[in-house]
């Protein structure tokens, strides 16, 4: 159950804590590895988790200096310190520190002894994979889940969507008193952009911007690397290697059509998703309620919410993502597929407050024709931006603020 509490970690400064489903999967690799990493955006929650989770455990932030200095020049004397381990916050900070941890962890496995937190993806994953193959347990922790806000009295039911399209889900917008766009426009200009100058050499960080919000522009669409190359004025395979360092740095996810050579997923268009339609509304310009109400996009942004919504209930409880999108060669799309063994269980968004007649077409077309395609058809719903749950015609019909409940089984 998610509650909404205080908690002190320095001096005179309380911090409000929205508790995390990802606490229970944390909790068990805890019991079952020496290490286990928290990997996940920039001011997702990661530190506040860590240590809300683990409040005896000595905790460094290699965001300092000088302990960045120190583990990087004498890995073995940081180390040393902590017997029984410790927090290790922004592990990406000190890439060396992964090797000097596996002979650690050999001589004294106790389980729970490290825990890591990232939030780049490639040179993290690369450490931990090299070096801690088989000590480690990886879980990835998203911005604030609907189930969370709503279970800490920050969201009602039946409350309008729009709110959480324009402001988007990183607790900080939700438990401070502060100027959300302000705020968002900070993570853009300032960690975001830290973040990408160490993973690819960008010279000028006013064309990556530009980038962000074309990328922004296109969320909850196929990726076109051509045209958004040369909108952007670079190359196909730079907006290639840009997207990817998106990808790193968990600001966007791509969904892969579902097929059942899973090789062909990976070589068929993409389609491209912020993991917070908060900040794809400040890329786009958006800072009032009245813009995104009319804005032509505020339907993507809604979808864009949705699949946020399904991801974070899969990978908060510590499960792959499995998520996959159905396109035909004729242009016929199912917007969401979750893959459960073989059972395909198809998910229609449509942001409109009442579902339409018409809604449910693309949902009973594909189940009719799943079984010729020896496709074995599961649960198919359609989420929309109301707020009433019920049945209709053998589908489930799910608001917005309860997506999470079609990702998992």
């Amino acid at each position: 159950m998610t509650i909404l509490t205080t908690k002190s970690y320095d001096a005179g400064m309380a911090h409000a804590y929205v508790n995390r489903t990802l606490e229970g999967p944390l909790a068990k690799r805890a019991s079952e590895y020496p290490v286990v990493v928290v990997t996940g955006p920039r001011q997702s929650g990661k530190t506040t988790l860590v240590r809300h989770a683990f409040p005896n455990k000595p905790y460094v932030s290699l965001e300092d200096l000088d302990e960045r200095a120190f583990a990087g020049s004498d890995p073995r004397g940081f180390l040393a310190r902590f017997p029984d381990g410790a927090i290790l916050d922004e592990i990406q900070r000190a890439p060396g520190l992964p090797s000097y941890l596996q002979r650690l962890v050999d001589d004294d496995p106790r389980a729970g002894r490290f825990i890591l937190t990232g939030s780049q993806q490639f040179d993290l994953m690369a450490g931990i994979v090299q070096s801690l193959a088989g000590r480690a347990a990886l879980l990835r922790l998203l911005p604030l889940s609907c189930d969370e806000l709503a279970a800490a009295g920050l969201l009602e039911r039946g409350e309008p969507v729009d709110r959480f399209l324009l402001h988007g889900f990183y607790p900080t917008v939700h438990v401070r008193p502060i100027d959300r766009s302000a705020w968002l426009g900070n993570l853009v200009r300032t960690a975001l952009e830290r973040d990408i100058r160490n993973l690819v050499n960008v010279r000028d960080l006013g064309d990556f911007e530009r980038f962000l919000a074309l990328c922004a522009g296109r969320t909850a669409n196929l990726v076109n690397l051509s045209s958004l190359g040369a909108d952007c004025g670079i190359t196909h395979n730079t907006a290639k290697a840009w997207l990817g360092v998106l990808e790193a740095a968990f600001v966007i996810r791509m969904l892969n059509p579902w097929s059942r050579n899973t090789g062909k997923r990976l070589v068929k268009t993409p389609k491209l998703y912020f993991t917070d339609p908060g900040l794809a509304s400040w890329l786009l310009g958006i800072r009032e309620p009245l813009q995104l109400a009319a804005h032509p996009l505020r339907g993507a942004l809604f979808e864009t919410l949705v699949v946020s919504e399904l991801l974070k209930a899969r990978v908060h409880n510590g499960l792959e993502p499995d998520l996959f999108f159905w396109r035909e060669h004729n242009g016929f799309e199912v917007d969401v597929i979750r893959e459960e063994g073989e059972t395909l269980h198809p998910l229609e968004v449509k942001a409109a407050h009442t579902v339409p007649g018409d809604a449910l077409t693309a949902l009973k077309r594909w189940q009719s024709a799943a079984p010729g395609m020896k496709i074995v058809p599961g649960e198919a719903t359609l989420v929309y931006g109301g707020s009433d749950t019920y049945d209709r015609e053998g589908v489930r019909i799910l608001p917005w603020h309860r997506a999470a409940e079609a990702a998992v089984a």
